[in-house]
């Protein structure tokens, strides 16, 4: 039995025994009576303050009574039941008793106190300790300690679940509140508990996902999708965004569509702090979790006339019921209704930019080398044409999103949110025509012919030219001397050609 319950029980005492003398207080007997009065309530039947059942009390009982309530000022605490001086210390529980139960209570946290309490008899006896306590001293001691039964969960041997568990073991678990709108979205997925038909004829099970202001509870958007993906979640937030503006931090889970580099590029660029929650800590996202519920209790029912749900109503049902009943509803917990405290509290939101920045944030970085005989680059086996006044460059740093590869656009290697070009897919089809551009000048990136074309030198190399005058500068004698004989070489091979073409003729 709990501490409360033992106060009630005390406190159901101490009313019975103080409506009992409590006449005896408020017109004290004469001398004489009040014998004959003790006598006469003993005989009297009253209701037992615990169990209900008729009980009577002696004399010497009300006696008892009746002396401590004159001595004090207070009759109804003197009247309560003395709290016993071994009451909590638990005697049959051994520090070895114990400690074996906290051994036992961390490898099984999900067994019933029973069974906890029958495993430590037999680790009792192995162990040579103490005899185990009764299972309701087992449960008490329990309780005492805060280590209540955990439902059963898969278990996961991994470094992540072991921290998870050491800080439930060692922190406590708070809630919690931002002071501003805007300040923090939280966002997150929800699988639906029915399923809808496609167009193609399939049953599947829709995703909701959400994303809910902390401050005001606010949800800025819901959308539901038949995946869980990165796109679907660049999707949604990006209509979020612009429906509400753009918060200073974003709370998920680590899923791998929050995980992705498109979203984690996005939040970057647009300076949004991401807030992941820390593994096997669904608590910290508790705000989704309890909308979760209010769309299951509230939303869902009113569809259970539809025999063939559609994506199409269902998101028509929600964003009606969203902006129409859970924004301008009463919310218990903040005292007044979402989009009542939306508009009033103080807002650190800023402006969205447009769809096409939006477009441009969520996207994947990366650098890609220059296919310099073509000018082409490649992205997830895809060949995308680079524009002519890019051709000097040997790495391009682009940016793109792997569900939308009609274009990716290359950016500035220092900035990355400044576009250089947008490349678009190689047309190979169309080159074949054997149609070209001609290329541009890249020093003005003006078209005004080709390139200047090499031309044969004409004359001795600046360079060697100066090197040839320093060497003469010098007044050195000469490297080498030459050969003089006959007018030198040359007119001796001019000499013998000559005289071979007389002996011809």
């Amino acid at each position: 039995m709990g501490s409360h319950d033992e106060n009630s029980r005390h406190e159901r005492w101490a009313a019975l025994r103080h409506a009992i003398i409590g006449p005896l207080l408020a017109a004290p007997p004469k001398h004489g009576e009040l014998a004959p009065e003790l006598r006469r309530l003993s005989q009297k039947t009253w209701q037992h303050p615990v169990t209900g059942e008729p009980v009577r009390f002696g004399v010497s009982t009300l006696e008892r009574w009746l002396s401590k309530a004159r001595r004090s000022d207070n009759p109804m605490q003197v009247l309560r039941r003395r709290v016993r001086r071994d009451a909590g210390t638990r005697p049959s529980m051994t520090p070895g008793l114990c400690s074996a139960l906290r051994g036992l209570y961390r490898d099984h946290c999900s067994w019933s106190a029973q069974l906890l309490r029958d495993n430590l008899v037999v680790v009792a006896e192995e162990q040579k300790l103490d005899s185990a306590p009764s299972g309701s001293t087992v449960r008490r001691w329990l309780n005492e300690h805060g280590l209540r039964r955990q439902p059963r969960r898969r278990r996961r041997d991994t470094e992540a679940a072991e921290q998870a568990r050491k800080r439930f073991e060692q922190r406590e678990v708070r809630s919690y509140e931002m002071e501003h709108v805007d300040a923090l979205w939280h966002t997150d997925f929800h699988d639906g508990s029915r399923n809808v038909l496609t167009r193609g004829g399939r049953w599947l099970t829709p995703q909701l996902i959400a994303l809910l202001d902390d401050c005001s509870r606010v949800c800025a958007h819901a959308q539901w999708y038949l995946d869980e993906t990165a796109q679907t979640l660049v999707h949604s937030s990006g209509q979020g965004f612009m429906k509400r503006g753009l918060p200073r931090a974003m709370m998920y889970d680590r899923g791998a569509a929050m995980r992705a580099e498109e979203f984690t590029a996005g939040l970057a660029d647009l300076s949004i702090t991401p807030m992941p929650t820390l593994a096997y800590s669904p608590e910290q996202n508790a705000k989704c979790e309890v909308w979760w519920a209010a769309v299951e209790g509230r939303l869902m029912p009113m569809l259970e006339g539809v025999k063939e749900l559609t994506l199409e109503l269902l998101n028509d049902a929600t964003a009606a019921w969203v902006e129409g009943d859970y924004n301008r509803a009463f919310h218990s917990e903040i005292g007044t209704t979402p989009l009542q405290r939306f508009l009033q509290g103080p807002d650190v939101g800023r402006p969205c930019p447009s769809a096409a920045e939006l477009r441009q944030a969520f996207r994947c970085d990366a650098w890609r080398t220059q296919r310099h005989s073509d000018q082409t680059i490649t992205v997830l086996g895809r060949r995308f044409e680079v524009p002519n006044r890019l051709r000097q460059l040997r790495r391009l740093r682009i940016r793109y999103a792997r569900w939308d590869l009609s274009t990716v656009d290359a950016v500035d290697p220092r900035d990355r949110t400044l576009v250089l070009a947008t490349l678009y897919p190689l047309d190979k089809a169309k080159n074949a025509e054997g149609l070209r551009r001609r290329l541009t000048r890249l020093d003005d990136d003006s078209d005004v012919g080709s390139e200047p074309t090499q031309t044969q030198p004409s004359a001795v190399a600046p360079l060697l030219r100066k090197l040839m005058a320093d060497y003469a500068a010098t007044g050195l004698p000469p490297a080498y001397l030459a050969d003089h004989r006959g007018g030198g070489a040359a007119d001796v091979m001019e000499k013998r050609e000559t005289e071979d073409e007389e002996i011809e003729r």
